[in-house]
């Protein structure tokens, strides 16, 4: 037996007692838990509440960025060539101006050497976007990656080679654009 005093519990003497003893003390209990559930519940209620808007102001900041990005790719790619028509518009002046001097222009070569001058220009403004030209000569083997064949003619000496050019072919920064047609020998 423990001689310390202030630790010794009272016991009741029967069990009338022992019962009336619980029976009191669970009912301050019930007291003090309605106010403890009640707190507990409404800030249960609130936490959910809380979590229920940020999902919701989440879910609209990502609808949001959705379609503020479709809407900018939608913009991107009704303006991406933009940059490349402005540049291209003094050489339809330079067009409309050689027209209008052709008209009364008795001087062939002047004439000619006015084309030659605004194609050399369209050529530049392209090469500075990053086209270029496909180089094919007659005698090249025929490539399916940059040539396009439009017809076969007989050639034994160029068999299997490009003939002749038709029409030029163009890469863009290395990728193709526009194949090369050819008339490839067989």
């Amino acid at each position: 037996m423990d001689m310390n005093t202030s630790k010794v519990e009272e016991t009741p003497v029967n069990a009338n007692e022992a019962e009336e003893t619980q029976a009191t003390e669970a009912a301050e209990l019930e007291q003090e838990q309605p106010d403890n559930g009640d707190n507990e519940t409404a800030a249960s209620e609130e936490e959910q509440t809380d979590w229920q808007d940020r999902y919701l102001r989440l879910y609209a900041e990502f609808d949001n960025f959705r379609k503020r990005t479709m809407r900018e790719r939608g913009d991107l790619i009704r303006n991406a060539s933009k940059d490349v028509l402005e540049k291209l518009l003094p050489v339809l002046d330079d067009f409309h101006r050689a027209s209008t001097a052709a008209e009364g222009a008795a001087d062939v070569n002047g004439i000619r050497e006015g084309q030659q001058l605004i194609y050399n220009k369209l050529k530049q403004i392209l090469k500075a976007q990053g086209v270029e030209e496909i180089e094919v000569k007659t005698g090249d083997a025929f490539d399916v990656d940059l040539h396009e064949a439009i017809t076969r003619i007989p050639s034994p000496e160029l068999s299997g080679k490009v003939v002749d050019v038709v029409e030029a072919g163009y890469t863009l920064n290395d990728s193709v654009i526009r194949y090369a047609k050819v008339v490839v020998g067989e």
